[in-house]
């Protein structure tokens, strides 16, 4: 794919508020990190459209049950064809036990989607301790462009 997938945000709940411009300019400046770090193979590259969708925890538990067989909330759900679901109030709270603003762990958590359809996996300790140092550094190069969130 030789031009860049569009990148489409949605909010669809209403239990936190996030800086939506921090999040996207985040997410705009990261994408390229992400493309570069991206794995062979990937669908990264090739998608034309990403949707980055944040929603309640009460939605992202029932997609976590009905794709996943786990209905508990979790922060990220990646599917291949390009759709990142964020769990709102679990990226709150996770935002708290790390010390960091909602927005930025919500933009935290695009670079980790990206990073997933970049062909990046966290399924073992060993993958995800290296995702998550790569996924660092991605995110805080692009906070050194962005600058910090409003809310």
């Amino acid at each position: 794919m030789s031009k860049r997938p569009r990148l489409v945000f949605l909010n669809r709940q209403r239990e936190v508020r996030f800086d939506n411009l921090f999040v996207k300019a985040i997410a705009e400046t990261a994408f390229q990190s992400c493309l570069d770090a991206a794995h062979r193979g990937s669908v990264l590259p090739d998608l034309e459209e990403i949707e980055i969708t944040v929603v309640s925890d009460r939605t992202i538990g029932k997609v976590h049950g009905d794709f996943f067989d786990d209905p508990t909330a979790t922060d990220v759900i990646t599917f291949p064809h390009g759709e990142i679901l964020l769990g709102a109030a679990t990226i709150a709270s996770n935002a708290a036990e790390y010390g960091h603003l909602p927005s930025e762990e919500l933009a935290l958590c695009v670079v980790h989607g990206f990073m997933h359809l970049g062909g990046w996996d966290d399924l073992t300790p060993s993958d995800a301790r290296k995702m998550a140092r790569r996924q660092e550094q991605i995110f805080k190069s692009a906070a050194k462009v962005v600058g910090s969130p409003v809310i």
